[in-house]
Protein backbone atom coordinates (compact mmCIF):
# COMPACT_ATOMS: atom_id res chain seq x y z
CA UNK A 1 0.00 0.00 0.00
CA UNK A 2 1.64 3.53 -1.16
CA UNK A 3 -1.50 5.81 0.25
CA UNK A 4 -0.30 8.23 3.21
CA UNK A 5 -2.85 10.82 4.00
CA UNK A 6 -0.30 13.91 4.14
CA UNK A 7 0.97 12.84 0.43
CA UNK A 8 -2.48 12.75 -1.08
CA UNK A 9 -3.06 16.36 0.78
CA UNK A 10 -0.03 17.58 -1.08
CA UNK A 11 -1.63 16.95 -4.42
CA UNK A 12 -5.06 17.85 -3.50
CA UNK A 13 -3.75 21.21 -2.44
CA UNK A 14 -1.90 21.72 -5.36
CA UNK A 15 -4.85 20.66 -7.70
CA UNK A 16 -6.32 24.47 -8.00
CA UNK A 17 -2.67 26.49 -8.29
CA UNK A 18 -1.51 23.72 -11.17
CA UNK A 19 -5.29 24.53 -13.25
CA UNK A 20 -5.11 28.47 -12.12
CA UNK A 21 -1.20 28.35 -13.60
CA UNK A 22 -1.88 26.43 -16.62
CA UNK A 23 -5.01 27.71 -18.02
CA UNK A 24 -5.49 31.16 -16.73
CA UNK A 25 -5.16 33.64 -19.17
CA UNK A 26 -5.17 31.41 -21.95
CA UNK A 27 -7.41 32.49 -25.43
CA UNK A 28 -10.82 30.93 -25.45
CA UNK A 29 -9.66 28.38 -28.32
CA UNK A 30 -8.08 26.69 -25.39
CA UNK A 31 -10.29 26.60 -23.12
CA UNK A 32 -13.12 25.38 -25.43
CA UNK A 33 -11.66 22.91 -27.71
CA UNK A 34 -12.36 19.08 -26.57
CA UNK A 35 -12.05 15.74 -28.33
CA UNK A 36 -15.12 15.21 -30.12
CA UNK A 37 -19.05 14.93 -28.90
CA UNK A 38 -19.56 13.97 -25.85
CA UNK A 39 -15.73 14.61 -24.67
CA UNK A 40 -15.28 18.24 -22.08
CA UNK A 41 -13.30 21.20 -23.13
CA UNK A 42 -11.29 22.83 -20.39
CA UNK A 43 -14.34 24.69 -18.51
CA UNK A 44 -16.57 21.63 -18.22
CA UNK A 45 -13.72 19.85 -16.49
CA UNK A 46 -13.73 22.57 -14.15
CA UNK A 47 -17.09 22.49 -13.37
CA UNK A 48 -16.95 19.01 -12.74
CA UNK A 49 -14.05 19.52 -10.08
CA UNK A 50 -16.36 21.87 -8.34
CA UNK A 51 -19.32 19.62 -8.38
CA UNK A 52 -17.57 16.72 -7.03
CA UNK A 53 -15.80 18.75 -4.23
CA UNK A 54 -18.79 19.95 -3.52
CA UNK A 55 -21.19 16.25 -3.62
CA UNK A 56 -19.02 13.83 -3.44
CA UNK A 57 -15.64 13.56 -1.62
CA UNK A 58 -16.49 15.04 2.00
CA UNK A 59 -19.98 13.86 1.85
CA UNK A 60 -19.16 10.45 1.18
CA UNK A 61 -16.21 10.69 3.42
CA UNK A 62 -18.37 12.30 6.41
CA UNK A 63 -21.17 9.47 5.56
CA UNK A 64 -18.70 6.48 5.80
CA UNK A 65 -17.30 7.57 9.06
CA UNK A 66 -21.34 8.24 10.68
CA UNK A 67 -23.06 5.51 8.91
CA UNK A 68 -20.38 2.87 7.92
CA UNK A 69 -21.72 0.22 6.53
CA UNK A 70 -25.40 0.78 7.69
CA UNK A 71 -26.56 2.77 4.38
CA UNK A 72 -24.92 3.29 1.18
CA UNK A 73 -23.70 6.66 0.51
CA UNK A 74 -25.44 9.02 -1.77
CA UNK A 75 -24.63 8.52 -5.58
CA UNK A 76 -23.11 11.02 -7.16
CA UNK A 77 -23.73 12.17 -10.58
CA UNK A 78 -20.61 12.48 -12.83
CA UNK A 79 -22.30 14.47 -15.72
CA UNK A 80 -24.56 17.25 -13.22
CA UNK A 81 -22.33 19.85 -14.25
CA UNK A 82 -23.19 19.41 -17.94
CA UNK A 83 -27.12 20.83 -16.94
CA UNK A 84 -25.82 22.94 -14.93
CA UNK A 85 -23.29 24.87 -16.81
CA UNK A 86 -22.50 28.85 -15.39
CA UNK A 87 -21.90 31.60 -17.25
CA UNK A 88 -18.66 32.23 -15.24
CA UNK A 89 -15.60 33.00 -16.94
CA UNK A 90 -12.60 30.61 -16.47
CA UNK A 91 -10.85 32.89 -13.38
CA UNK A 92 -14.36 32.68 -11.63
CA UNK A 93 -14.55 29.01 -12.26
CA UNK A 94 -10.63 28.26 -10.93
CA UNK A 95 -11.67 30.60 -7.63
CA UNK A 96 -14.34 28.81 -6.86
CA UNK A 97 -12.68 25.53 -7.35
CA UNK A 98 -9.68 27.19 -4.97
CA UNK A 99 -12.31 27.85 -2.15
CA UNK A 100 -13.82 24.89 -2.51
CA UNK A 101 -10.87 22.99 -2.32
CA UNK A 102 -9.20 24.99 0.60
CA UNK A 103 -12.60 24.16 2.35
CA UNK A 104 -12.37 20.33 1.84
CA UNK A 105 -8.76 20.00 2.89
CA UNK A 106 -9.37 21.39 6.23
CA UNK A 107 -12.32 19.07 6.88
CA UNK A 108 -10.37 16.04 5.52
CA UNK A 109 -7.65 17.32 8.10
CA UNK A 110 -10.17 17.33 10.85
CA UNK A 111 -12.00 14.66 9.82
CA UNK A 112 -9.11 11.83 9.52
CA UNK A 113 -7.11 12.08 12.97
CA UNK A 114 -5.88 8.32 13.38
CA UNK A 115 -4.46 5.69 10.55
CA UNK A 116 -7.42 3.34 11.88
CA UNK A 117 -9.95 5.62 10.60
CA UNK A 118 -8.17 5.15 6.50
CA UNK A 119 -9.23 1.10 7.30
CA UNK A 120 -12.87 2.35 7.76
CA UNK A 121 -15.88 1.13 5.51
CA UNK A 122 -18.69 2.17 4.00
CA UNK A 123 -21.53 1.22 0.92
CA UNK A 124 -20.47 2.69 -2.23
CA UNK A 125 -23.95 2.35 -4.55
CA UNK A 126 -21.85 0.98 -7.29
CA UNK A 127 -18.69 -1.15 -5.98
CA UNK A 128 -20.37 -2.20 -2.12
CA UNK A 129 -17.56 -2.72 0.90
CA UNK A 130 -15.02 0.75 0.18
CA UNK A 131 -12.67 2.09 2.38
CA UNK A 132 -11.77 4.93 3.53
CA UNK A 133 -8.10 4.70 1.80
CA UNK A 134 -9.29 3.80 -1.45
CA UNK A 135 -12.20 6.73 -1.52
CA UNK A 136 -9.00 9.21 -1.05
CA UNK A 137 -6.96 7.40 -3.44
CA UNK A 138 -9.25 7.52 -5.98
CA UNK A 139 -10.07 11.73 -5.18
CA UNK A 140 -6.21 12.19 -5.48
CA UNK A 141 -6.55 10.13 -8.50
CA UNK A 142 -9.40 11.50 -9.85
CA UNK A 143 -7.49 15.12 -9.86
CA UNK A 144 -4.57 13.95 -11.88
CA UNK A 145 -7.00 12.62 -14.41
CA UNK A 146 -8.35 15.47 -15.13
CA UNK A 147 -5.21 17.31 -14.94
CA UNK A 148 -4.15 14.73 -17.50
CA UNK A 149 -7.37 14.66 -19.26
CA UNK A 150 -6.99 18.75 -19.81
CA UNK A 151 -3.57 18.41 -20.78
CA UNK A 152 -4.29 15.83 -23.61
CA UNK A 153 -7.31 17.89 -24.76
CA UNK A 154 -5.21 21.28 -25.18
CA UNK A 155 -2.59 18.92 -27.55
CA UNK A 156 -5.29 17.26 -29.70
CA UNK A 157 -5.90 21.16 -31.04
CA UNK A 158 -2.82 20.84 -32.50
CA UNK A 159 -3.08 16.97 -33.61
CA UNK A 160 -2.89 17.88 -37.35
CA UNK A 161 -1.03 21.15 -37.75
CA UNK A 162 2.34 18.88 -36.14
CA UNK A 163 3.18 17.56 -39.17
CA UNK A 164 5.63 14.92 -39.44
CA UNK A 165 6.30 14.95 -36.01
CA UNK A 166 2.84 13.15 -34.61
CA UNK A 167 4.81 9.96 -34.79
CA UNK A 168 7.50 11.41 -31.49
CA UNK A 169 3.91 12.63 -29.50
CA UNK A 170 2.31 9.89 -27.78
CA UNK A 171 0.17 12.52 -26.44
CA UNK A 172 -1.98 12.09 -29.48
CA UNK A 173 -2.17 8.78 -29.83
CA UNK A 174 -5.81 7.45 -29.36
Amino acid sequence: MNFKLMEAIEVLQRTPQTLNEFVSGLSKGWLVCNEGEGTWNVAEVIEHLIEADKHNWIPRLETMLHEGERRPFPPFDRFAHLNNMSERTIQQQLREFKKVRTENITKLKTIIQTELQLELTGVHPEFGIVKVRELLSTWVVHDLTHISQIVRVMAKRYDMDVGPWREYLGILED
